[in-house]
């Protein structure tokens, strides 16, 4: 669950009881994965290569650290099949998709997962500013992505339609790195154009999710408090403390709600924590715990969490019941933050693209 339940309580005594629900929903996913009737034949496979019992060695969520680092290839094998827990193999599969611009992507199966993210998202979005029966704009990646199907269902959940403007940042990373500038803004006006059309056929769009830079070029043609929009979510590493504060005070006009929201195929979405002023515009991030968790580590060692305060590569582990991930190091960095009044669990602030990569990533409109 993402908002901690226990009422009445200090943030520390709250952060105890979510590190106790941690630990006992990471026992419950090892075994549910590791179980010859339930589990994923990826890691009984796994498994059989081990000297030791996962379902008895993992008894807490720190025991996790017992396994190797989870490698994206595994997930780029075309073995998608083996990604399947037995529990689930007669139900419909979907097929999700991520990276992808430089090689083989890498794909993750969902059943309910995708669902059940962003239904546990909008418990966290106003209704004030986010109204349910107000319809949506989703303005950014879908294709092989779940991103498309996640807003919609999260549209839906709350009672509106969401209108849909596909893009495909696979292509705008291409157009960027053969210097195909020209084609690459006229691609982008061409999307742009789209949810403009869109806005003014359907005056109950009130709610809209787009990228950062979809969201500037839309602002620079027009006023979204004047088309009726009163929440904007947005995603994506371009959502710097910069950005954040542009966003908020000129591209929608201080009138708007602004809910920037980190998350991928792999994790699901992490919330921002609540605006506050005194945060200097800081965009700060928790992770859905129990469900996934981010750690902020030492890019030289990984099975370090650095400080409060400090800066360390993003380490993802997964846990649900349809994907287990141990240990995952991102393509992201950023600064280790301290649990908050909504969120009693570590954050992770300012991320962007990890500055440990040899060739830097291209992000294009995305």
């Amino acid at each position: 669950m993402f908002m901690n339940s226990v009422s009445g309580a200090s943030i520390d005594e709250r952060a105890t009881a979510a590190k106790a629900a941690l630990d006992k929903h990471t026992c419950e996913i090892v075994a549910w994965h590791f179980d010859p009737a339930t589990g994923t034949p990826f890691w009984l496979d796994y498994a059989s290569k081990l000297n030791w019992d996962p379902r008895k060695e993992i008894k807490c969520y720190n025991d996790l650290d017992k396994f190797d680092f989870f490698e994206d290839e595994w997930l780029r094998q075309g073995k998608v099949r083996s990604w399947v827990p037995k529990a689930y193999a007669n139900d419909p599969i979907y097929t999700f998709e991520t990276g992808g611009s430089t090689g083989v992507p890498k794909s993750r199966i969902n059943i309910k997962d995708f669902r059940i993210d962003y239904e546990l998202f909008s418990d966290t979005l106003s209704d004030k500013t986010f109204p349910r029966g107000g319809d949506w704009l989703m303005l950014g990646p879908s294709g092989p992505r779940r991103l498309r199907l996640a807003v919609e269902h999260l549209c839906q959940h709350r009672g509106g339609i969401c209108f849909c403007v596909d893009m495909d940042p696979r292509w705008v990373v291409k157009l960027i790195k053969s210097s195909r500038l020209r084609e690459m803004h006229e691609y982008k006006d061409h999307v742009v154009n789209q949810g403009l059309t869109l806005l003014r056929a359907h005056k109950n769009i009130q709610c809209l999710f787009t990228t950062p830079k979809l969201l500037e070029a839309l602002c620079e043609r027009v006023s979204l408090v004047d088309y009726g929009i009163k929440g904007v979510f947005c995603g994506g590493t371009q959502l710097t403390a910069q950005f954040h504060r542009f966003a908020r005070a000129e591209l929608l006009e201080g009138k708007i709600d602004f809910v920037p929201t980190y998350g991928n195929t792999l994790m699901g979405l992490a919330c921002h924590k609540p605006f506050d002023p005194a945060d200097n515009y800081s965009v700060i991030y928790h992770p859905p715990s129990p469900r996934a968790m981010i750690e902020v580590v030492d890019p030289d060692s990984p099975r370090k969490v650095v400080g409060y305060g400090e800066v360390g590569r993003a380490r993802l582990t997964t846990l649900t019941k349809e994907f287990f991930m141990p240990r995952f190091l991102e393509r992201d960095e950023g600064i280790r933050t301290k649990p908050c009044e909504a969120y009693p669990w570590d954050g992770i602030a300012d991320v962007r693209p990890f500055s440990g990569f040899a060739t830097p990533i291209v992000e294009g409109v995305y």
